[in-house]
């Protein structure tokens, strides 16, 4: 018994515990070390001259992209407005010119009633007025023609 020494395994199991709960502590001590270490290389190299000049030059691109796209809608929407007032205009060109011509018609119509027969009158003026309400200018001018060749003959 003399040889035994009655305190050296729990010493040694106290001790073997201390080593192990510092090898734990060195272990994640480690880690979160290694983890400040990446997070504060991370920050540096986002805020680096280079990385900065590499995201004022994604934004610079994805502005320019937006302004393209911009560029070409606002070009559509413009020819189409451009497109709708000339319709608009034109329409409004053809009545006026369909009722002067219209006009024109009625005149010619009236110096040479006398020198027409009365079926014949009748049926250029139903002509006329169908071509005038159908707004057909090439029935009117196909009418005034056939006047003209009428009153000249």
């Amino acid at each position: 018994m003399r040889l035994a020494v009655p305190g050296l395994p729990g010493v040694l199991t106290l001790l073997g515990t201390a080593m192990l709960l510092s090898a734990f502590a060195v272990l994640i001590i480690a880690g979160l070390w290694g983890a400040v270490k990446i997070t504060v290389r991370s920050v540096l190299d986002y805020c680096s001259s280079k990385q900065r000049v590499q995201r004022r030059l994604w934004f610079v691109q994805a502005r320019q992209e937006q302004v393209t796209r911009l560029f070409y809608f606002k070009a559509r929407q413009i020819k189409y407005f451009n497109e709708l007032s000339r319709k608009r205009l034109l329409k409004l060109n053809n009545r006026k010119h369909i009722r002067s011509l219209s006009k024109a018609i009625d005149k010619d119509l009236l110096s040479i009633k006398t020198k027409l027969p009365g079926s014949t009158y009748q049926q250029l003026q139903q002509d006329h007025a169908r071509y005038r309400n159908r707004q057909d200018i090439d029935g009117l001018l196909t009418l005034q023609q056939k006047i003209s060749a009428l009153f000249s003959a």
